[in-house]
């Protein structure tokens, strides 16, 4: 898992951010002004930083100045299309606008740390490695025959780990908006991740909800 830095001066959104991201196995590290940031990096080897743009002292946009070369999503309550042209320009990953879905920092957070972290292209759990690269799933280093949806509700169980995921969430994730069916196909493919995985202990149904990957 990875070492973030979280830069938010609001405490309720940075310790919301910092539990989910906890809650999924990564280590954060925090700063509430844009000099504590800077201080902290130069202290820490840090794979990301969350770095939200209307900071005291230094804003977002001089402490990414400062800091480049690591990965860095901005969080921000700013949507103007200039704001975000000039944070990508910069050369930002992505680009998050106050308020947003927890899930959507974590998919997001995921997305940037597969691009740039060599160890967010793999993932192991009990007999269970999953190589995302090829898409490929092995129990005790044997391949898994999973199809192109199984592997994809796979994923997102793994990015979402320890998050209990209600079936409607899993269909927006898995299959897309566009889905046309119903939210039993969910469960089809939650039993045969478990038979094939080996994995009935670790994903578990949630009461009138959906379902969670233990780790």
């Amino acid at each position: 898992m990875a070492t973030i830095l979280i830069v938010e001066d609001e405490i309720p959104i940075h310790e919301l951010i910092r539990r989910n991201l906890q809650a999924v196995g990564h280590t954060c590290l925090s700063a509430f002004d844009g000099k504590e940031a800077i201080q902290i990096q130069a202290l820490k080897e840090v794979d990301l930083i969350l770095l939200d743009i209307m900071l005291p002292e230094l804003d977002g946009f001089e402490v990414f100045q400062q800091l480049r070369g690591t990965p860095t999503i901005f969080l921000t309550a700013r949507s103007s299309l200039s704001d975000k042209v000039k944070g990508l320009t910069l050369g930002a990953d992505d680009y998050l606008v106050k308020p947003f879905e927890m899930l959507e920092l974590l998919a997001r957070v995921d997305a940037v740390l597969r691009r740039t972290k060599k160890e967010g292209k793999s993932f192991e759990l009990d007999a269970l490695r999953i190589d995302f690269e090829s898409r490929q799933a092995f129990v005790n280093e044997k391949p898994v025959d999973c199809t192109p949806k199984e592997f994809d509700l796979l994923e997102v169980l793994v990015t979402n780990r320890n998050i209990a995921l209600s079936r409607e969430k899993l269909i927006e994730l898995a299959w897309g908006f566009d889905y046309v069916g119903d939210t039993r196909t969910v469960d089809v493919h939650i039993q045969k991740l478990r038979k094939k995985l080996q994995m009935d202990s670790r994903i578990k149904t949630v009461y009138k909800l959906g379902y969670r990957l233990e780790v």
